[in-house]
C-alpha cells in the first residue's frame, strides 16, 4: 500500500471515531435531522475502518513472523511461520484491493428510487413493440430485485407495441443498477410482420432520473402552466368521459409532462410533478456539475441506429454492451431480466476507471 493510501485511510479512522463520539452526543440524539446525516456518515465509514483495521493487523502478522523466521532454528515451526506469512500476505492483497474500492465516492443517488422513459425510436411498429419487450424486461428485473415497479403513464400503439412508457420502482438501490440502462438499445431481429425472413434493426431509447423528494427540487405554482384533458386509449370507464389526464409546462425551462394512466385528476397531477421534478433535479445536478447541457439527452441520444449502449441480437442468442465490449449468448434470460452478470461488469469498470483517477 502506498504511503498517499495510508495516510487517506487514517485520516478516515480518526473522521470515524470523531463520529462515533457524535453519535452518543446528548445534542446529536435530540436533533433527528442531525442524528439521522451522523448516522449515515457512520454507516458509510465503517466498513472503510474495519477492513483497514484487519489490513493492520494482517501486516502485524506478516511483520512478527518475518522476525521469528530469522531466529527460529525448529524446521516445524520454521514451515508454521512461513504459511502464516503466505496466508496473511493473500488477506492483505485482498484487502488491498477492497480498501481501494470502498473509498471510491459513492453516487449519492445510488440508493434512491428511479423514474424510467422508455420511447420507441428508430424502426416504426417494430420499435414500438422493441419498447415493449424492453418495458417487460424491466419488469422482471424489478420483480427479480424485489422492488416494485409502479406505471406511471404508458402510451400503447394499435399492434400490441409502446409508443412512450414511463414509469416508477422503487427500492433500496434501484438507481445503483438502473443507470446502466441508461440510453439506446437496438435490438436486430425477423419481425412478426417480415414474410421473407430479413432481420430489422430497431431502437427503443431509455431514460432513468433518480426520484427526489419536493424539498430537493423547489416549485413555483407561477412556473407551472397546468391543463386538464379527456384520457386516451384504455383506461376503464373513465376515458373520453372525464377531464382526468393532466399535463403540466414548466415555462423557465419548456419540458412538458403529461399523466393519464389514473382515474382521478389529482393522482394524475401528483405523478406527473413527480416526473417534473426528477426532470429538473437531473438539470440541476447537470448544472452544478458544470458539463453536459442535459444528462437526460445524452442518455436517450437521438434514437439513431448508429448510437447504441447495447444490441440484442436475436439470431445469434447474443447481447452485447458497447460501453465495455462484453458480449453475452443468454438473450432469454436478459429479456427476462436476469441484468445481473451485465450490471456488475458495468459496475466494475466504473469503480476502475474512477479508482484510476483517484487513488
Amino acid at each position: 500500500m502506498d504511503d498517499r493510501l495510508r495516510e487517506r485511510l487514517a485520516a478516515t479512522e480518526v473522521t470515524f471515531e470523531e463520529v462515533l463520539t457524535l453519535l452518543a452526543d446528548p445534542e446529536v440524539l435530540a436533533d433527528q435531522k442531525r442524528y439521522r446525516e451522523v448516522s449515515t456518515r457512520h454507516a458509510e465509514l465503517k466498513p472503510v475502518v474495519e477492513a483497514f483495521r484487519r489490513y493492520v493487523a494482517a501486516e502485524r502478522e506478516v511483520e512478527e513472523a518475518s522476525e521469528l523466521i530469522t531466529i527460529e532454528d525448529d524446521a516445524e515451526m520454521i514451515e508454521y511461520f512461513k504459511e502464516t506469512i503466505t496466508q496473511h500476505t493473500a488477506v492483505i492483497e485482498d484487502l488491498d484491493a477492497e480498501l481501494r474500492r470502498l473509498l471510491v465516492p459513492k453516487d449519492p443517488d445510488d440508493d434512491k428510487d428511479v423514474i424510467i422513459e422508455i420511447r420507441s425510436a428508430t424502426g416504426g411498429d417494430e420499435a414500438a413493440l422493441w419498447a415493449a419487450d424492453l418495458y417487460r424486461m424491466y419488469e422482471r428485473f424489478v420483480e427479480r430485485s424485489g422492488w416494485s415497479l409502479e406505471p406511471i403513464d404508458i402510451s400503447p400503439t394499435d399492434g400490441g407495441g409502446i409508443k412512450e412508457a414511463i414509469f416508477a420502482v422503487k427500492g433500496r438501490g434501484a438507481y445503483s443498477r438502473f443507470k446502466y440502462e441508461a440510453g439506446p438499445h437496438r435490438v436486430q431481429r425477423v419481425p412478426k410482420t417480415e414474410s421473407q425472413g430479413r432481420i430489422h434493426t430497431s431502437m427503443g431509447t431509455v431514460a432513468v432520473l433518480p426520484e427526489v423528494e419536493e424539498i430537493e427540487v423547489e416549485l413555483h405554482d407561477k412556473d407551472l402552466t397546468i391543463e386538464t384533458m379527456r384520457s386516451q386509449g384504455p383506461g376503464g370507464q373513465s376515458v373520453n368521459t372525464t377531464d382526468s389526464a393532466v399535463r403540466i409546462t414548466h415555462k423557465p425551462t419548456g419540458i412538458v409532462v403529461s399523466c393519464q394512466d389514473e382515474k382521478s385528476q389529482l393522482q394524475n397531477k401528483l405523478k406527473a410533478m413527480r416526473v417534473l421534478r426528477a426532470r429538473l433535479y437531473q438539470i440541476q445536478i447537470e448544472e452544478q456539475m458544470g458539463e453536459r447541457a442535459s444528462v437526460r439527452r445524452s442518455q436517450v441520444g437521438s434514437g439513431r441506429r448508429a448510437e447504441k449502449i447495447r444490441t440484442y441480437n436475436f439470431k445469434e442468442n447474443r447481447v452485447t454492451d458497447h460501453r465495455i465490449g462484453l458480449t453475452v449468448h443468454s438473450l432469454p434470460a436478459v429479456l427476462d431480466g436476469d441484468l445481473r452478470v451485465l450490471h456488475d461488469a458495468l459496475i466494475a469498470d466504473d469503480i476502475a476507471q474512477r479508482l484510476a483517477g483517484d487513488v
